[in-house]
């Protein structure tokens, strides 16, 4: 029994999971010479929306400590806008682990929205000068 080509791209959960955090809009200069979207450009607001789960989990200031993975699905054309949904997966002492998915949807379009990349960030919780603090206990 083969899978028919259509179908090997679906994504199982076709909505995203987790909260949205952030949402922008690639502008021109955020392109490639194929006319596609960075995927350091998308690295970075990945990152950027990981950061506002992980500070509102930690109570403070948080810094990027690790980018586990990033895997881009999709090439992004300019046009779109991006969605990136955030999901906590852990909480250390002073860490915490945030996944990240990125969605597309053309504005001009009633187009779904489509999944382009998810990754996996870890920031570690800091004080004033830098330093490894605790996250506090009671988050509610």
């Amino acid at each position: 029994m083969s899978i028919p080509a259509s179908d090997l791209d679906l994504d199982p959960n076709p909505y995203p999971v987790g909260e949205l955090a952030l949402q922008t809009i690639p502008l021109l200069a955020d392109t490639n010479q194929h006319g596609l979207i960075h995927g350091g450009w998308l690295a970075s607001q990945m990152d950027m929306a990981a950061s506002i789960a992980s500070t509102k989990v930690a109570r403070g200031k948080v810094a990027t400590v690790a980018i586990e993975y990033i895997s881009f699905l999709s090439p992004i054309q300019l046009g779109v806008v991006v969605g990136c949904y955030t999901k906590v997966r852990g909480v250390g002492r002073s860490s915490v682990r945030v996944e990240v998915e990125a969605w597309v949807n053309e504005v001009t379009t009633t187009s779904e929205w489509v999944k382009v990349a998810v990754g996996c960030f870890v920031f570690v919780a800091v004080d004033d000068n830098g330093r490894t603090r605790a996250i506090p206990k009671n988050r509610d």
